[in-house]
């Protein structure tokens, strides 16, 4: 018997993605990769990752966490910081894995990226998370390259309105650009919330203040140290937690211990237990010069903490002031100080905020919407019917 198949009726089959990072510890891009690989529907997508090993001792927390979910991983072995021989690696892996679209974080990988999926015939698509703006001009070549890059991906998908801007000053093709707005792995936010724990700072009286992320230029830490020390003059119960690592942890340590305020500033490094520690904070706070939509404050803000930092374009997607945060124009560390005063020592205010908070970011940056769009992006690539 004859059996005619509508010619508009397409049989829909799982993607295989490969997400692709050069890691340069566990940070913004690489918990984003992994709030994406938990929330993907493994019915419709099979999402692997690859990674460069680069040297000995190298943080690959990413390739260990994304393992731990019983996903996929690859490390492509890269001599020194950018080793064009790893081209063919990653082209032979694409084949060998039938990958339809390859995912890349990140100036290298865009890099890198791109020249392997066209070799191997693939789609390929980026999410930008953010331009360093770094004094180092090795480093600002390797970014340039990567926004010309960009311009050659079948897809350009950034995470916020601002990078989205960026975009269009690279010159990248607006029909090749999807905004997919920030998500948060709010699975992980819950399960931390619902957790007994002896608390690690069991004065209940004394006021933290914490941060989550890089050590490097653009994050301004500084600042935010400096506004800590202006706040210690009149507060002395009062606690800095620094949480991460970078370049600038060294020059930013030797800055901590000249300060009147250095025995309670504390540097702890990277922690793979950063929400049970945001969970005792008083206040987060932020002092960046250029972010995406900073995925680390939208943990603090869904774990229920008040947030303070500079309005810059990104945070201001999170903080709308006096509603779900607090800001101060950008430099303006004695107006940051007022507002930490403020949530430090109005409960009824830092109640408020905080609640708002959370909610803001559970309303509109869970991790699930995200993959929900990323879903439908990537079988518009390979041209599968949903």
């Amino acid at each position: 018997m004859l059996i005619r198949v509508c010619p508009w009726l397409k049989i829909m089959r799982k993607i295989n993605v490969l997400q692709f990072i050069c890691p340069a510890g566990f940070y913004g891009a690489e918990m984003w990769i992994l709030a994406l690989a938990k929330n993907l529907d493994p019915k419709n997508v099979s999402c692997h990752l690859a990674i460069t090993r680069e040297w000995e001792g190298q943080d690959i927390e990413v390739f260990n966490r994304f393992q731990s979910l019983g996903l996929e991983t690859h490390q492509i072995k890269m001599c020194g910081r950018f080793d064009p021989r790893v081209i063919p690696k990653l082209s032979r892996l694409i084949k060998d894995k039938k990958i339809d679209i390859i995912h890349t974080h990140g100036y290298k990988s865009d890099i890198l990226g791109l020249i392997g999926a066209r070799i191997a015939g693939i789609k390929a698509v980026a999410t930008p998370h953010g331009f360093e703006n770094t004094l180092d001009r090795k480093l600002q070549f390797f970014i340039r390259l990567g926004c010309m890059a960009l311009r050659h991906f079948d897809r350009v998908a950034p995470l916020s309105e601002e990078l989205q801007s960026d975009m269009q000053a690279i010159k990248v093709n607006p029909n090749r650009t999807r905004l997919i707005m920030n998500g948060v792995d709010l699975e992980e936010i819950e399960s931390e919330r619902e957790k007994s724990s002896s608390p690690m700072y069991p004065d209940r009286h004394e006021k933290r203040i914490g941060y989550v992320g890089q050590m490097a230029h653009r994050k301004n830490v500084d600042d935010l140290i400096k506004t800590f020390d202006l706040l210690y003059r009149n507060h002395k119960n009062i606690r800095l937690i620094l949480i991460g690592d970078g370049p600038q942890r060294p020059e930013l340590e030797t800055k901590a211990r000249s300060l009147d305020s250095s025995s309670k500033i504390e540097f702890l490094g990277y922690r793979n237990d950063r929400l049970m520690l945001l969970r005792e904070m008083d206040l987060f706070c932020m002092t960046s010069s250029l972010e995406g939509i900073p995925r680390c404050m939208m943990e603090a803000m869904a774990m229920e903490v008040p947030v303070a930092a500079y309005n810059i374009p990104g945070v201001n997607k999170l903080l709308i002031p006096e509603k779900t945060g607090l800001m101060a124009e950008f430099g303006h560390v004695e107006d940051l100080k007022k507002c930490w005063e403020r949530l430090l020592f109005d409960g009824k205010l830092s109640a408020q905020i905080a609640q708002r908070g959370r909610k803001h970011v559970v309303d509109n940056f869970s991790g699930k919407r995200m993959a929900e769009e990323y879903t439908r992006l990537y079988r518009e690539m390979v041209k599968i019917s949903s």
